[in-house]
């Protein structure tokens, strides 16, 4: 059963259960009201009839006649009971109405208006009797009316509400179907798309956004769930690709690295040696272009989660880790800042960068400022080309002047991509007197206050 049908049983049985509620309801407020009438009546027409006013009770002149049997003409009878236990007629129907121990001693020993109701079978006819005590020593007047009447107006009555009840529930199940197919038929086309997606692999689907309800928000979000899934398969194969053609140099000397090595004993001793250390320089930068490459695609420091960062002391450590590994001089002007953040991401983000800064700068002072939310690395590189600064942090790109240079073109786009998950950017300018200034900001809400 789709949600169209589901909803609509819903709607429909709401509607049911509303009807008869509300139909049971008005059935026993009328039923009440008219009982309570009908008593109100025979008390008023008894106590009529107690002082002499009996011409109630004659038939009707303008029913009685061919054709019309007595409960048309009257439907009443009223009998007095004496003291004594004797009954005597009044008038009405000829009609005797049995008579019960209360009423007996209602009639010998009843206050005058005391009375009481109750219902009786006599003959072919049901009846509502009042019994009213009469003054002393006169005994109680006994009123009956058919009910027959009435039974026939209630009866009447509840089947018009049957009637309605059903109308309602149709009309609920129809209004139900109507609705759910309005309001399912977005999720139908959403889910045609994503069967259509899922068998084609196709994610370049348009997906229609209607509204801004709950229906469209998911339209909304399925469109950009989409698109998200493109642009990562996009970058995926796009690393691969990329991958496989920075793979390909390291592999290829290593290829010919070991089929020199196949004549080793014949080289020379200074042959041997640049040949080893050719194959291991070679091996490093393949561990390191295959660890950058793992640490980019897996974004493993999206995994670690935020916490309370001293900023300053993460740039600290970085710089004298760096100074230890490349014995250059690196001077540090940070200011206290905190912020929450992910460290190990943010270390490597500032080690990378001053890696490619010493990296390229081979004999002047790196230095690394740190000011608010932006870190700035300094050196006195030659400089990047302007047509160049717009792809440093690309991934694999490298410019015509470091081909030559160590290195896997990831380290940037490390730091790009650290930068962007704490909301921030990255920024690369040239440093007045010549050389480079590379950097990356956190976004401000990122900050603690007290920074």
């Amino acid at each position: 059963m789709n949600l169209a049908a589901r909803l609509a049983l819903a709607f429909a049985a709401v509607g049911a259960v509303v009807a008869i509620l509300v139909g049971v309801f008005s059935y026993q407020t009328a039923s009440d009201r008219i009982h309570e009438e009908l008593d109100r009546t025979l008390l008023t027409t008894a106590a009529a009839i107690s002082t002499g006013a009996t011409a109630v009770l004659a038939p009707n002149p303008a029913i009685t006649g061919p054709g019309n049997d007595h409960d048309q003409a009257q439907p009443m009878v009223a009998q007095r009971i004496v003291p004594d236990g004797s009954v005597q007629r009044v008038g009405g129907r000829l009609a005797a109405l049995p008579i019960t121990l209360d009423e007996r001693a209602l009639a010998v020993r009843g206050k005058p208006g005391e009375h009481l109701y109750y219902d009786v079978t006599a003959g072919p006819d049901d009846y509502r009797v009042v019994t009213v005590a009469l003054s002393s020593g006169q005994g109680a007047l006994q009123l009956g009316i058919d009910v027959d009447g009435t039974r026939h107006v209630l009866s009447s009555l509840a089947t018009r509400i049957t009637l309605v009840s059903a109308l309602v529930l149709v009309a609920a199940a129809a209004a139900g179907w109507l609705i759910a197919r309005r309001v399912t038929r977005p999720l139908v086309r959403l889910t045609r798309l994503a069967e259509q997606v899922s068998s084609s692999g196709r994610l370049d689907v348009e997906v229609p956004v209607d509204g801004r309800d709950e229906v469209g928000r998911l339209a909304t979000s399925f469109d950009a769930m989409l698109s998200r899934l493109a642009t990562s398969r996009d970058d995926q194969e796009r690393l691969v690709q990329d991958a496989a053609h920075e793979l390909r140099t390291p592999l290829t000397s290593l290829r010919t690295n070991a089929r020199v090595l196949r004549r080793f004993g014949e080289l020379n001793p200074g042959a041997q040696e640049r040949l080893l250390e050719d194959v291991d320089g070679e091996t490093r930068e393949l561990t390191h272009l295959v660890d950058e490459l793992v640490e980019l695609a897996t974004r493993r420091y999206e995994e670690e989660p935020p916490e309370p960062v001293d900023l300053a002391e993460v740039v600290t450590r970085a710089a004298e880790r760096v100074r230890r590994r490349s014995g250059r001089e690196i001077r540090v002007d940070a200011e206290p800042v905190r912020m929450l953040g992910r460290a190990r991401a943010l270390d490597r983000a500032v080690t990378n960068l001053l890696e490619n800064a010493v990296k390229f700068d081979r004999t002047g002072t790196v230095e690394v400022v740190l000011r608010g939310g932006h870190v700035e690395v300094r050196d006195r590189r030659p400089g990047i080309a302007e047509a160049d600064r717009a792809h440093v942090f690309d991934r694999f790109y490298r410019a015509d002047t470091a081909r030559a240079l160590p290195g896997s073109g990831l380290g940037l786009a490390i730091v790009r991509q650290v930068a962007l998950a704490h909301g921030g950017e990255v920024t690369v300018t040239a440093r007045p007197g010549g050389g480079a200034v590379v950097g990356f900001a956190v976004a401000d809400d990122r900050l603690s206050p007290d920074s």
